[in-house]
């Protein structure tokens, strides 16, 4: 009888343990180095946005970020990095999608991904296999690059990527987190100058990481991983108010 007892309270206790693990909510992050972790060692200033996204969630929530510094939709597939997710997602997990940089990278041929073609094509399938795991997918625009021209005009590097993912989006009925748009905004109220704080543009003995100084217009330096952040929550605020419960006051 002791033994059945005993027996009853581990199943009891196994169960409820399940229960709290199932009913926990994870978003997976996967795209690129804009989106990755970076090493927070070697005094590195580098931070992707979803480095920083978790820290404005409360409990009850969970994140698992698979971004990786150079991937592609066409690489982060064919290095089996989209299978770990795949095989991790469970019901009701989301899984948040952004890609570009490295797709329109013509000269790589195992990163290279068409717009119109690959490109799309890459998007649909990430979509519909996270919805064969009852999985939610969405899909964010690419960030853009401090790219201003000689008259102080920010120019758009991305083209057809950014608008492949608002089609993709409206064709499958995903949320969109159109970060794009929302980061030339950003870029162009902060200006020429002032709009370096958010890349990594530093100058000799600054840091240890950068002895001669560093000019990077596409990777985030921690304000501008912050400043991404806050553009992320107003777009999940609109397009994913379910979630909306876990972000801190």
């Amino acid at each position: 009888m002791k033994k059945l007892i005993l027996i009853a309270c581990v199943a009891l206790v196994l169960g409820i343990s399940a229960f709290q693990k199932k009913s926990q909510i994870t978003i997976f992050l996967v795209g690129d180095s804009t989106l990755a972790d970076k090493p927070y060692s070697g005094s590195n200033p580098e931070k992707g946005w979803g480095q920083i996204f978790p820290l404005y969630f409360k409990d009850g929530v969970r994140f698992e970020n698979h971004a990786v510094n150079g991937r592609s939709t066409k690489s982060f597939r064919s290095e089996g990095r989209w299978k770990k997710v795949l095989n991790r997602i469970q019901p009701g997990d989301y899984v948040l999608i952004e890609f570009g940089h490295n797709d329109q990278k013509s000269e790589s041929k195992d990163r290279y991904a068409a717009a119109d073609t690959d490109y799309r094509a890459n998007l649909i399938r990430f979509v519909r296999e996270t919805r064969e795991k009852r999985g939610k997918a969405i899909l964010a625009t690419p960030i853009s690059r401090r790219s201003f021209d000689e008259n102080g005009i920010l120019t758009d590097t991305h083209g057809r990527y950014s608008e492949v993912v608002r089609e993709v989006a409206a064709e499958l009925g995903v949320p969109l987190w159109d970060l794009h748009k929302k980061s030339i905004a950003l870029l162009e109220q902060f200006g020429v100058e002032k709009s370096k704080e958010l890349f990594l543009h530093y100058r000799p003995g600054d840091y240890n990481r950068f002895p001669e100084g560093k000019e990077d217009n596409t990777h985030l330096s921690p304000t501008g991983a912050f400043k991404i952040c806050d553009l992320a929550v107003e777009e999940l605020k609109r397009t994913v108010p379910e979630l909306v419960k876990f972000l801190k006051d």
